[in-house]
This record gives structure tokens, sequence and C-alpha cells, in this order.
């Protein structure tokens, strides 16, 4: 097949049309094709990524978790007690340890209440067995971002009430921390 150009007459600026193997006309559709194309390629190219950035595949910034402080700790755990005490303000719970079930009242979130690692926070409380304020368990906690707040997922056991005939009852440790991981003291 050959290509003739189009005659003078028909470009009233005289320029030469560009020519393909399907005429004047052909060249339009043809770039028409390639734009639509172009389009279609993108708008996919952008659906993905805008489907992989919702879905927290692909990140476009590292994103660091949020930064609690005590008093941040200590209000969560205060909601946390709120939550776990019945309407008569005990909180039955289950020793990790022996497997007694202990009915207790919560006495005081204490010192320390910590970060432990970067998602990662811990607090200490005291409750004393229902019906007798001198036995004294120490109850430890770990709690975590959930959703913005700090939930608890972990319960310990820390120190358990004592009576010794010099001291009367005393918080007995089950275990220590070193570098912040539990030692436990006695097997």
């Amino acid at each position: 097949m050959q290509l003739r150009p189009a005659s003078p007459s028909t470009d009233p600026n005289n320029r030469a049309p560009k020519l393909s193997v399907y005429g004047v006309r052909g060249f339009h559709a043809q770039a028409y094709a390639r734009l639509i194309a172009l389009l279609a390629s993108t708008l996919i190219r952008f659906f993905t990524l805008t489907a992989l950035l919702s879905a927290g595949t692909l990140r476009a910034e590292p994103v660091d978790p949020p930064q609690y402080y005590a008093e941040d700790i200590k209000t969560a755990m205060q909601l946390h007690v709120d939550a776990i005490v019945d309407a008569n303000g005990d909180w039955s719970v289950i020793d990790d340890q022996t497997g007694e079930r202990l009915t207790l009242r919560f006495m005081q979130v204490h010192d320390p209440v910590r970060q432990i690692s970067q998602t990662v926070y811990f607090a200490c409380t005291d409750f004393h067995v229902k019906g007798n304020p001198d036995q004294v368990y120490d109850m430890d906690f770990w709690l975590e971002p959930v959703d913005g707040a700090l939930k608890v997922f972990q319960t310990k056991v820390h120190k358990e009430p004592r009576h010794a005939l010099l001291y009367g009852w005393y918080k007995h440790p089950r275990y220590t921390f070193v570098n912040d991981e539990i030692s436990y003291l006695y097997d």
C-alpha cells in the first residue's frame, strides 16, 4: 500500500497532514486509542496504590507509635480497674501460679509505672483480700496501645501476702525484673 499526501488545496494553511496506513482519520483514532489506554493504566495504578496505602501494606512514611506517659498509664489502669470490679468493688481473679480464685479489692496504682518497650507499658498495683485489708497482693499489669488507648493484655501476681510473727503481714515477691524481663525467685 502506498501513502499519498493530501493535496495542498485541502489544507487551508498549506500544511501537510501526518500520514499513516489508516489515513488522516485513522491517525486520530489511533491517538484517541493511545490516550484511552494511557488513561486506563494511570487509573489502575492510582486505585491499586490507593488500596495498598489504605490497607496499610505500603506507607508513605514510617509511623511512630504514640508516646504515653506515667499519668496516661495510671489513667488507663484506673479505667481498667473500673471495668473489672463488680458493683461491690470486688475483683474475682484466678491466681496465675496457684490456680486459686481470689476476691480482691483495689487499693492503688503505685510506682513504678513505665514503658518497657516501644509499644509495651507496665503498671504496678495493690489489691487487698476482701475482708482483710492487711493481706495485700501486688498485681502487675502490662498494657499496649489499641485503637489509640492503652489496654491491659497481661496480669500477674507479683507479690502475695505472707504472715511473719515478727513483721505481721507483708508482700512476699514471686519474681523480680532483670532488664525488664521477669526472673522468678522460687521454682
